[in-house]
């Protein structure tokens, strides 16, 4: 197949799907990954697409989003090395929150393990993982359905976590920058993804490589209340994730690196993991652990006393 060709077939399938990996898209004009990536550069220079998370995304990407069942097919190697690291950092008996994404999801499936766990979440597909977890409490929040990413938003997904309290927070996003922190493309997961932050005394972020250097249009997360970064080890050629990297460990995110060589949607743990942790310069904020949360079914149904959950700190540093 000519060049011309190939590079007609690649934007016929991003009109198509919204968003498509660079591995299906090998496959499906049968050449290899490195001359795909250099089509989907060429493309991307005449503004007919964008490179986006592994793949190729229609242009615009401040203000597109692509839905789940694209999300689910990008980087699943790197999203389960990430969710097997991160993993790690739960401890049994925590309280956490999980927020909606398809590494978040990797993440939930693994938790299924740890033993009196509480997660609060506003993500189907989270409580789907843990739904026959007989060990683990899952707690959601109120909202509105987003039918793209499974996700509840909405004020009454924003309401129902006023006076929650727990340990940790783990978030995903749309892109990563030293400069703005964590941000997404839609107003409502934003909002909601800030008060998740709120209620954690941690906030740890996972996003693979492609993620690292990507700015879109609404932060959620601001660099100093980040806590931890929980990525896949960037590929040589990778500058921008490179400096990306050092940037967020400049300002003081602690950084942890995974292999990516596991299995793809499996249980393993990859072969080869590696970890990278950068030391925080100093208290980012109060490290204290979250206290235990009550059942219940959603959250919101009942109303907390001042003896079940302590007010919302300001975890700004000052």
């Amino acid at each position: 197949m000519f060049a011309a060709e190939r590079r007609q077939l690649i934007l016929e399938m991003v009109r198509a799907n919204g968003a498509v990996s660079l591995r299906e898209l090998a496959r499906v004009v049968q050449t290899s990954e490195v001359t795909v990536r250099r089509d989907v550069r060429a493309l991307e220079a005449e503004g007919l697409l964008d490179r986006r998370h592994g793949g190729a995304v229609l242009p615009g990407g401040f203000t597109r989003e692509s839905g789940f069942p694209q999300k689910s097919h990008l980087a699943t190697a790197e999203k389960t090395a990430i969710a097997d690291l991160a993993a790690g950092l739960v401890e049994e008996g925590e309280a956490i929150v999980v927020g909606a994404g398809t590494t978040t999801q990797e993440l939930a499936r693994r938790l299924a393990r740890v033993p009196g766990l509480t997660v609060v979440t506003n993500s189907l597909l989270v409580a789907q993982a843990l739904a026959h977890a007989n060990r683990v409490e899952v707690v959601m929040t109120g909202g509105t359905l987003r039918g793209s990413n499974y996700a509840l938003v909405g004020s009454g997904a924003e309401q129902s976590l006023q006076g929650l309290r727990v340990s940790k927070a783990f978030l995903s996003g749309s892109g990563l920058t030293a400069e703005r922190g964590l941000s997404t493309s839609n107003m409502l997961s934003a909002s909601v993804d800030r008060a998740l932050v709120q209620a954690a005394a941690e906030v740890v972020v996972l996003a693979d490589h492609t993620k690292l250097g990507t700015d879109t249009m609404f932060q959620t997360v601001p660099t100093d209340l980040i806590t931890r970064l929980v990525t896949d080890e960037p590929p040589a050629h990778d500058d921008r994730a490179a400096t990306e990297l050092q940037a967020l460990a400049d300002q003081g995110v602690q950084i942890a690196v995974a292999g990516a060589s596991g299995s793809p949607g499996g249980d393993q743990v990859p072969a080869r993991q590696q970890r990278r942790d950068v030391p925080l310069p100093g208290p980012r904020r109060s490290q204290v652990p979250g206290p235990g949360l009550r059942s219940a079914t959603v959250l919101g149904a009942e109303q907390p006393t001042p003896t079940d959950r302590p007010r919302v700190a300001d975890m700004r540093r000052r």
